[in-house]
């Protein structure tokens, strides 16, 4: 296979394999990412086309969010039976053929069944876990690094493509837009089939930073349900307060980012006479800014309590959300939101990783923290059916911006009611 010879080429040059998986685990999320966020650019196409209010397309995006929130924890317990390359490559045929049969669709009900219910199953089989499971597995020195970057690349995949999908919608319509899609998602399971790997063993590696000391965790039972395993692990992580205070937070942050600003920035631009392509441009921007803030927030979270890291996060957030309503949404104002937002867009999940591998442990890590992104997620279909509502009868978005922007500020301010780690006793000698 193509990834023996390429790890055996990068062994000479001592580069580690692990950046390869980082490489492509990277571009597969960033594809997949933007299939999650194109949608925001098509709001109003189908508005126009089919007379669907944005209520009723609102709420099929609602759906796909709380699905893909849902299928996390379930995600990590199939990633950890069937393999990272087999579970990556189903879900993004799934997502393909969703997309596919949505090109046909003149239903409301049909939207919601494929872009609700087939896209947010297929994205939600891996989700955030992926990056989280190949950071775990592939890398013991610069863990929080890696984090940073694979998360970069999903809210960064959601955003980046926006322009493009923006300016192909406007001249050719949604259909050759949503087209595109497919082929991209097909070029990426291309690349997840010729060089994924499941684990460093598969090719006779230890992990980045291993120093061969300790030995290779073995894979999980292969008998193990799914159901049992990820059922199992809510009953035991739900126990600690700790897991409730993160799964809040993250609860919050999913209503802030993925739910409100990337479905619901760009019809309420278009409100304010902003035109479609400059509004896809601003997400675009803060996409840009998000990459660079979640790969900062992982060498910060190496560094610094996670606890006071995910304060500022929150509050700055909610800070920069109340404020936008009175940007009069100049320019200048804009631009400006999108800096310093897009820095904080999803800086939140390198800390909140980390907090959860501190307090539940590295092999059940990846199965804790998919039920806390499961609040993430139910919080972005919140937000997404709130925001559609809120312009539905007050014909309006600013009452959600306020509401999310105060979440904020409370997630800012309970998340520090996450006590330190007490530190190791070391045992005293026996007395002679």
């Amino acid at each position: 296979m193509i990834s023996n010879w390429l790890a055996s080429t990068l062994a000479r040059r001592n580069i580690h394999y692990g950046w390869v998986m980082v490489g492509v685990t990277f571009f597969a999320a960033l594809i997949s990412a933007g299939t999650v966020g194109a949608p925001g650019v098509f709001i109003v196409p189908l508005q126009k086309e089919f007379g669907w209010s944005t209520a009723e397309i609102s709420s099929a995006l609602s759906i796909r969010f709380i699905l893909f929130g849902l299928m996390a924890p379930f995600a990590a317990a199939l990633l950890n039976r069937y393999g990272l390359r087999n579970m990556t490559l189903i879900a993004q045929l799934v997502v393909i053929s969703g997309l596919v049969a949505s090109l046909l669709m003149t239903q409301v009900w049909q939207l919601m069944l494929l872009w609700g219910v087939v896209i947010g199953i297929g994205t939600g089989m891996t989700a955030l876990v992926l990056g989280a499971t190949v950071a775990a597995r592939w890398f013991v020195a610069r863990r929080g690094l890696v984090v940073g970057i694979l998360t970069a690349s999903v809210a960064t995949g959601q955003l980046a493509f926006l322009p493009l999908l923006a300016t192909l919608t406007e001249r050719y319509g949604w259909r050759l837009a949503l087209a595109f899609v497919c082929i991209m998602l097909g070029v990426a399971a291309f690349a997840v089939l010729m060089v994924m790997r499941d684990r460093p063993s598969d090719l006779g590696l230890r992990p980045l930073g291993d120093d061969g000391t300790a030995p290779l965790p073995a894979p999980p039972p292969a008998n193990a349900p799914i159901t049992a395993v990820a059922l199992g692990t809510l009953r035991d992580s739900s126990k600690s307060s700790v897991f409730w205070i993160l799964f809040a937070t993250f609860f919050i942050c999913g209503a802030s980012t993925n739910g409100l600003v990337q479905v619901h920035l760009i019809p309420m631009c278009l409100d304010f006479g902003i035109p479609q392509v400059q509004a896809a441009s601003l997400l675009a921007a803060m996409g840009i800014f998000d990459f660079f803030g979640t790969i900062i927030s992982g060498w910060l979270s190496d560094r610094y309590d996670n606890r006071w890291l995910l304060f500022w996060y929150y509050g700055l957030r909610g800070l920069s959300l109340v404020a936008l309503p009175f940007s009069d949404f100049s320019f200048y104002g804009l631009s400006l939101f999108a800096m310093f937002y897009g820095l904080d867009w999803i800086a939140t999940v390198p800390p909140t990783v980390r907090l959860t591998a501190q307090r539940f442990g590295a092999e059940r890590a990846n199965l804790v923290f998919g039920w806390i992104f499961a609040g993430h997620q139910l919080g972005a279909g919140m937000a997404a059916f709130g925001g559609g509502l809120s312009r539905t009868l007050y014909a309006s978005y600013l009452p959600a911006f306020f509401i999310a922007g105060a979440l904020c500020v409370v997630a800012s301010l309970i998340v520090l009611a996450i006590s330190r780690p007490k530190p190791a006793v070391q045992a005293k000698p026996a007395a002679a």
